[in-house]
C-alpha cells in the first residue's frame, strides 16, 4: 500500500496563548483543522461573563488560528462545540446566534453541539473546535 503524505504546518498565532503540548491549528494542504478553543484571553485566564461572552472569546480564538493559517469564516466547514451546560447555551442561542452572524457571517457549516460534564479548564463553559477548507483559489 501506498502512504502519500502532505506537509502539515503547525499553526500558533503569536496573540493566542502559547500552547504547550499541543497545536492551535494544522494545516495540511487546503485543509486546517482547528484545535479546540475554551474561553483563555491573552493572559491565559478564562474570560468571565458567562456563556455568551465565553462563546465569544473562544470562537475569536478559533477564527484567529483560523486567519493565521490563511483563512476566512467562510471556509468553515464543520465546527463541534461542547458544552458543560446545554441548556444554557440554548437559552442564550439568540445572542449566540448575533455574535456568530457579526463574527462569521450567516453561512453556517455543519454544526455539533455536545454536552460534557467538564472541560480542560474548570471556569470554561465551552470548547470550540472545526475544520476548514481554503478554496484552491486563495490557497
Amino acid at each position: 500500500m501506498t502512504e502519500t503524505r502532505t506537509e502539515h504546518t503547525i499553526v500558533n498565532p503569536s496573540s493566542l496563548p502559547k500552547p504547550s503540548g499541543y497545536a492551535h491549528g494544522v494545516r495540511a494542504g487546503r485543509t486546517v483543522y482547528l484545535g479546540g478553543q475554551t474561553a483563555l484571553d491573552a493572559d491565559m485566564r478564562i474570560v468571565g461573563g458567562g456563556i455568551v461572552a465565553q462563546f465569544e472569546q473562544a470562537f475569536s480564538n478559533v477564527l484567529t488560528t483560523l486567519a493565521e493559517a490563511g483563512g476566512q469564516p467562510r471556509d468553515l466547514v464543520s465546527v463541534t462545540i461542547y458544552l458543560t451546560d446545554v441548556d444554557d447555551y440554548m437559552a442564550n442561542g439568540r445572542e449566540i446566534g448575533r455574535l456568530w452572524r457579526s463574527m462569521a457571517g450567516s453561512d453556517y457549516p455543519a454544526m455539533a453541539g455536545i454536552g460534557v460534564t467538564r472541560l480542560w479548564q474548570r471556569e470554561a463553559l465551552i470548547e470550540i473546535q472545526g475544520i476548514a477548507e481554503i478554496p484552491a483559489h486563495r490557497a
